[in-house]
């Protein structure tokens, strides 16, 4: 039987607020557990809650980025459910009038097509805190599950899809593309490994036509695209087998296990009845006026789309390399950077989208963590494209940038000797001495009418002459050397 799939995401998106969504508590990485949580937080008898206003400006700037309605009288609920991280027993969250209504997010598939998700709604929550496995032992020695509360309380928006895409590529694009968003906004920092960004993925398979939706499973916190890309197969697999045996899927929600490709079941789904949703007795409605919304959309910054229209039109980008270098915020900077520095713009966006980020994905690394920046990034496309050093030089200086080697190219350059050798009079030398030594090939290549194996056979030479000049002869010149001799 053929199958239709079907994907709708649930993307938790972490708040980058100095504190958190409800107390004064640092939301800050990196300190000790349990040390960033307070009374409000843990919900101790005689704290109340007092909502954090950068919260609800960033969740509004975020609805106008997707082109949604915003409410302008939002109710939080409590919803209440055990776990070890969730120190008060229930999670503050909204159900009923999420600030963020029905919105869109356009995105581009490999095809050149263009395909809108829309976004169901997204709402304010707080954080749970952190279970730590194996985290900490006991004095026997064993493995023991320690909880951090750290985390608790932080501000989250939670972004609900409707059930619009159909594969893994599309529901990846629309991560990629909420990434960017929240990123250039600057309402998140986006780093995945740090849970900044978490994604659950709903997905069921229907027969192929039928307007009966089958039913969903939950694949939980998914933080790479990666994994989200891994655990959609891993699933739709599962799910097809089972069906395919005349079995029936269960609701529930998954856990995905990326490096062991493998997942489990976590627990049935719930419905929103099984969490006793109810209003929090703790918090007033929060409304917002009209002039609340306009500051927001007025401090908006370049989003992706618009990025990617000026990249093309600025530099002279294709839609292709435009569309990923906007996409990503971070690496956007770095390309204009580079371009400040380099002049070339074309040149800086190969460099961007082929070494420096393969070297990112090989080292596991985000753009911020790389060990090259755009000035120096530019100043060896500058190199390049004043013919000081070759292409294969160029990765040699780039190796030992990423290495931590001394930072300035033209030290690195020197260093290694890899300057090209540029004069007309020296390379005409080495030309002479190799066509020299190969007159069979020089009279094979004379003897050739056919233009096309002319210039093939052209190629034959240059490897000679490279190694004659030790790798350092101007390839574009030899190129023009050999035809005017040769054709000569």
């Amino acid at each position: 039987m053929q199958w239709d799939i079907v994907i709708g995401l649930e993307i938790h998106v972490q708040l980058a607020t100095r504190t958190k969504i409800f107390s004064g508590s640092s939301t800050a990485y990196g300190a000790e557990p349990n040390t960033q949580a307070n009374a409000v937080d843990l919900a101790m008898p005689g704290t109340l809650p007092v909502p954090n206003e950068q919260a609800f400006r960033y969740a509004v700037m975020f609805g106008l980025a997707v082109n949604a309605e915003i409410e302008r009288r939002s109710v939080f609920e409590r919803k209440n459910y055990f776990y070890p991280d969730l120190p008060k027993g229930y999670q503050t969250t909204q159900l009923a009038r999420p600030i963020v209504g029905p919105g869109y997010v356009d995105i581009e598939l490999g095809n050149g097509e263009s395909k809108r998700v829309r976004i169901h709604h997204a709402h304010l929550e707080e954080d749970a805190g952190k279970s730590l496995h194996e985290a900490i032992h006991d004095s026997m020695g064993h493995g023991m599950t320690g909880v951090d509360l750290n985390r608790a309380g932080t501000p989250l928006i939670e972004v609900v899809t409707e059930p619009d895409m159909n594969n893994a590529e599309e529901a990846v694009a629309f991560a990629k593309k909420l990434h960017g968003i929240v990123t250039s906004l600057g309402i998140c920092d986006g780093d995945m490994s740090q849970g900044s960004m978490r994604f659950d993925v709903n997905i069921s398979l229907k027969p192929r036509g039928s307007d009966t939706l089958g039913t969903r499973t939950e694949t939980k916190n998914l933080n790479s695209f990666r994994f989200m890309e891994q655990a959609i197969a891993h699933e739709v697999e599962r799910q097809m087998d089972i069906l395919e045996d005349g079995g029936t899927i269960t609701q529930e929600t998954r856990l995905y296990n990326g490096d062991r490709d493998e997942s489990r079941s976590m627990r049935t789904k719930e419905e929103a009845n099984d969490y006793r949703y109810f209003p929090c007795p703790d918090l007033l409605p929060v409304v917002l006026d009209d002039a609340f919304i306009e500051e927001a959309r007025n401090s908006l910054p370049e989003l992706p789309d618009t990025r990617k229209a000026r990249f093309m039109d600025q530099y002279g980008l294709n839609d292709y390399d435009a569309g990923l270098l906007a996409g990503d915020s971070k690496l956007a900077a770095l390309f204009e950077e580079t371009v400040l520095h380099g002049k070339d713009a074309k040149l800086s966006a190969n460099w961007i989208l082929g070494e420096f980020s393969a070297r990112l994905n090989a080292d596991e690394k985000s753009v911020a963590q790389a060990p090259v920046d755009g000035k120096q990034l530019g100043n060896l496309v500058a190199r390049i494209a004043d013919n000081t050093i070759s292409s294969a030089g160029a990765k040699k200086v780039f190796e030992a940038l990423w290495a931590g080697d001394n930072g300035d190219v033209d030290a690195i350059i020197d260093a290694k000797g890899l300057k090209q050798v540029s004069d007309t009079g020296e390379l005409e030398k080495m030309v002479d001495e190799v066509l020299s030594g190969m007159p069979d090939q020089v009279a094979q290549y004379q003897n050739e009418e056919d233009p096309k194996k002319r210039k093939k056979m052209l190629g034959g030479f240059m490897g000679p002459l490279m190694k004659a000049s030790k790798g350092q002869g101007n390839p574009k010149l030899f190129n023009e050397i050999l035809a005017r001799k040769l054709d000569g």
